[in-house]
């Protein structure tokens, strides 16, 4: 066990970053250079954790195998975006920055991680197969939690924003055990397909500590969390030096969340498992959904900042054509490389709008 600790390459980086960081921050923050510098490092070493927290989370999934699998990535990544979001909404003062950030991730994840995993997967195999249960339960579950949180909201008056919000974390909670639930117990078929090339070949895993992985996994999001903390200064100041939209710094935040099933799904696409794909991808979003907006309330009430959740017009129909496009896709079962293109093709279209 000790030898395996001394592989952890990217938490030995982690800390050598955090300490540099201490003498250095102050430096570097005063020029546009070195908030440039700052942020490429940071933004790197901090990506180079998110592949440790993939590789973990893989190794637990091959031990306890699926739903579990994909469960534990993408509650690991929703970790990371939710500290991320907290440290940067301290930092920011930003109350659009949940919305955001929420938004920028489930266009990351069903539009450019399932769009590409679609592309690469359907250039090799043609078509690939996965349980249609799944992606009818997650966009039902994303359309009506959506809808919730982000849409009623417009509808409320402002003298009774705040119970909605406080009634918003309870239902999302429920919501979350329940569908974790029939997820892992009395539905668990629906997110499984059998593939006789993947599951029939059984492994001896007894020898893998899952106690191990989940300790390294839990220490490397904490330590980028401590970085995100860094980053955040750079990015701030970045923003406001090159007059960028805010908006950029919310993508920013879904990418570092997402890196971790990114690299899982291609992977997963690129040996003919489109389930896998499927449950990172939308799983995800449904996660980020259910699990950021209590978080993200809950401590917006703690530190007394206001925080706006309610979609803006173009949002609205970004998400709304993608969940249209998802659910004319995901009705046969079964994804191409033309499917895949669509979904890509609102992605670019998701990251033009950033910038008009």
């Amino acid at each position: 066990m000790i030898k395996l600790f001394f592989k952890e390459y990217p938490l030995f980086v982690s800390f050598a970053a955090i300490g540099a960081l201490f003498p250095l921050e102050h430096i570097l923050s005063t020029t546009l250079s070195g908030n440039l510098i700052g942020f490429a490092l940071l933004f790197a070493v901090i990506i180079y954790s998110s592949l440790n927290v993939a590789h973990h989370a893989e190794v637990l999934a091959h031990k306890y195998g699926e739903p579990y699998g994909t469960l534990i990535l993408t509650i690991a990544a929703v970790l990371v975006e939710i500290v991320i979001i907290v440290i940067m909404m301290s930092h920011a003062h930003n109350p659009y920055l949940a919305r955001d950030t929420i938004y920028s991730a489930i266009m990351l994840d069903i539009n450019g991680l399932l769009g590409i995993a679609a592309i690469i997967g359907g250039i090799k195999y043609g078509e690939q197969k996965y349980n249609i249960d799944s992606t009818n339960s997650y966009m039902s579950m994303i359309l009506i939690s959506l809808g919730i949180a982000m849409v009623i909201p417009h509808f409320i008056a402002k003298e009774k924003i705040a119970l909605y919000l406080d009634f918003t974390i309870v239902m999302f909670v429920l919501l979350y055990i329940i569908f974790t639930r029939v997820q892992l117990k009395e539905h668990r078929y629906f997110f499984e397909y059998q593939n006789d090339d993947i599951n029939n070949h059984h492994e001896d895993t007894s020898h893998i500590s899952g106690l191990y992985h989940a300790v390294i996994l839990v220490l490397s999001i904490i330590m980028i969390g401590l970085l995100s903390e860094h980053l955040s200064v750079f990015m701030n100041n970045n923003l406001k030096e090159l007059g960028l939209p805010l908006a950029l710094g919310a993508f920013s935040v879904a990418v570092i969340s997402a890196s971790p099933e990114l690299f899982t799904a291609i992977k997963a696409a690129a040996n003919d498992n489109m389930q896998t794909v499927v449950n990172i991808a939308v799983g995800a979003s449904l996660a980020t959904v259910l699990l950021t907006i209590p978080a993200v309330l809950v401590v917006s009430k703690f530190i007394h900042m206001p925080i706006e959740l309610g979609l803006s017009v173009i949002q609205g129909i970004m998400l709304g054509l993608t969940i249209l496009a998802a659910i004319i896709h995901f009705n046969d079962g079964e994804t191409n490389a033309l499917e895949g293109f669509v979904h890509f093709v609102l992605f670019i279209v998701f990251f033009f709008l950033m910038f008009i």
